[in-house]
């Protein structure tokens, strides 16, 4: 995967792309001790400067930034007038949440050059970590007014005005946000955040409304809710809980129920300026991750983590963006940060589940499940979760079981969304030979979702396969094909179905187009065989056997395709001659 750093060397290339910024940077002298920490700080400590330099440019290229970051740290020390490495080292820093070992550098590239925009934020957002408002605000105002820096500037030199207690500036601080189209929600909701800090309830209240008008977003609404609850309007608070999960009703990221139960007593969204950064800083990821500069995101959300480390919305779209690295290990200790009072715990237990799946922990991530389904007895996600992890498996009875238990909390709230979860249901019980069950949940699939091809598919081959209710079946399998004309696992199906009703001049050429596309499927590739055979095409039919046979077939499949090999002959007879 190319990394952002990579790409120009010179500067951050994401952000400057994304935003039109010259951030580049470039420094020299020593890389700071705390810099060295990392995982692979010791490894690193012995390499010489050329080595360090190659081994963490090797590491960068196979995304492992955390020992990319430990290796250009010790290449720095040994060649520390190397502008690049001083800038990736930076970077890298910035990357992995090891702020305070970036912050050094930042200071010394600034000086270097004024339009190097994130060292100025860096030394900015430390600034007004250590409470030095006025200095922040100073140090903000030298951002170059341009690109990204047209939202980066104005929402941090307002909240280093209301962290002086200069509200009123704050808020016309922002109002050049409202030039740009794409940045006038930032502006609202920011101004009622500040508003509300200033204790000008009624224009938080007006601007939280205004921002929640069109789209909901889960901090707009754990705002404007926290704010009603406090002033002890929890009607109002309910209401709009209740607004956001009928719009979200599977969401585990939210729950509306744990903020009710705070009362009167919850705190506000943002109690200072350094956390009204915090969330500056996560909404302009937000932003970044939405336009595709998912780089840039994780690092705007790293500097959020630096201001808040109990941000448990940033910390899981933190862990997200690691995930979708298949950095799951990275990724499950920033999930593991969520606390267990929080609403995104639960989406939290959920995504190291997955994790601990993906790397191989299958007991672990089930039983982290099923302890889930338990603690939350009305979702859904843990249980389908569940049985899909079963069924890649080919545990399909357990699978089944879990499938057949997410099925019986919905109830009768089963909705055409639920599809995929009876499709799934279905599969499981057919190939543990409970077909009228698996029949059940497949026609009930479709009630759902009519005309759903892989549901059509699955029924329709299922039906003609055994040779029961062939009309219907081949009429679905037809249709599937239809809707789906280019997918060779339906096509395959349908030229199945043509051989299994004795139509095998037609059954070859719809399964000749199968192959092709879908050309290394053994299953596609046998039935091929056994067309062929039947229309006379001996040889053909061999080669198709012998190639399913080296395409790593099913263990039922082995034997029938070594009996058709060795004889010559197809073992199943069909339906009709």
């Amino acid at each position: 995967m190319t990394r952002w750093w990579n790409s120009v060397p010179l500067r951050l290339a994401t952000v400057a792309m994304v935003g039109g910024l010259a951030w580049s940077c470039s420094p020299q002298g020593d890389v700071p001790k705390d810099a060295r920490k990392g995982p692979s700080a010791g490894l690193a400590a012995g390499y010489s400067g050329l080595g360090a330099y190659l081994a963490g440019r090797m590491a960068q290229g196979d995304g492992d930034t955390a020992a990319a970051a430990d290796f250009l740290a010790v290449a720095l020390a040994r060649d520390p007038d190397n502008v690049d490495l001083l800038q990736r080292t930076f970077t890298l820093m910035i990357a992995e949440g090891r702020v305070d070992a970036a912050i050094p550098l930042a200071l010394r590239l600034q000086e270097l050059d004024s339009d190097a925009a994130m060292p100025v934020l860096v030394a900015g957002l430390d600034d007004a970590r250590k409470g030095l408002m006025s200095k922040a605000e100073s140090r903000f105002a030298t951002l170059p007014q341009r690109g990204l820096n047209s939202l980066v500037a104005p929402l941090m030199t307002a909240w280093s005005l209301a962290g002086q207690g200069r509200y009123d500036q704050a808020v016309t601080a922002l109002e050049p946000l409202s030039s740009t189209k794409g940045f006038a929600g930032v502006k609202i909701f920011h101004t009622a955040l500040i508003q509300e800090l200033a204790g000008h309830t009624a224009q938080a209240k007006a601007a939280y409304a205004q921002a929640l008008a069109g789209q909901l977003s889960i901090r707009g609404i754990e705002a404007s809710g926290s704010l009603s609850q406090r002033l002890g309007e929890m009607d109002d608070a309910k209401a709009l809980y209740q607004r956001y999960h009928q719009e979200h009703p599977d969401t585990l990221l939210f729950d509306g129920a744990l903020l009710v139960g705070q009362g009167d007593k919850i705190a506000p969204l943002v109690s200072d300026a350094q956390a009204g950064m915090a969330e500056a800083m996560f909404d302009i990821a937000t932003l970044m991750r939405q336009g595709n500069g998912q780089d840039a995101a994780i690092v705007f959300t790293q500097l959020a983590l630096s201001l808040r480390p109990d941000f448990p919305l940033a910390r899981a779209v933190l862990g997200d963006m690691l995930s979708a690295q298949d950095r799951f290990d990275a990724a499950n200790q920033v999930y593991g940060g969520i606390a267990p009072a929080s609403s995104a715990h639960a989406y939290a237990q959920m995504r190291l589940a997955m994790n601990e799946e993906e790397l191989g922990r299958t007991d672990q991530a089930l039983t982290r499940l099923t302890k889930l389904a338990a603690d939350k007895p009305d979702s859904l996600d843990p249980l389908v979760t569940k049985g899909d992890i079963l069924r890649r498996k080919k545990r399909f009875a357990e699978a089944a079981d879990a499938y057949g238990e997410a099925v019986a909390r919905a109830g009768k709230d089963l909705s055409t969304q639920h599809w995929p979860l009876l499709y799934s249901q279905g599969i499981c019980l057919e190939r543990t030979k409970q077909w009228a069950k698996a029949e059940a949940a497949f026609k009930k699939a479709l009630e759902l979702k009519p005309d759903q091809p892989d549901v059509l598919n699955y029924l329709g081959y299922t039906w003609v396969d055994a040779g029961i209710n062939l009309p219907e079946g081949r009429a679905m399998l037809e249709k599937a094909a239809s809707l789906r004309p280019r997918d060779g696992a339906i096509v395959d199906s349908l030229g199945w179905a043509l051989y299994r009703l004795g139509e095998y001049q037609e059954a070859v050429k719809v399964l000749e187009r199968a192959v092709e596309l879908k050309a290394e499927d053994p299953t596609i590739n046998d039935h091929l065989g056994d067309a062929y055979w039947q229309v006379g095409r001996v040889t053909e039919a061999m080669f198709q056997w012998k190639r399913a046979m080296g395409l790593d077939p099913e263990p039922e499949q082995i034997e029938p395709l070594k009996l058709k090999i060795r004889s010559g002959q197809v073992p199943a007879t069909p339906l009709a001659k």
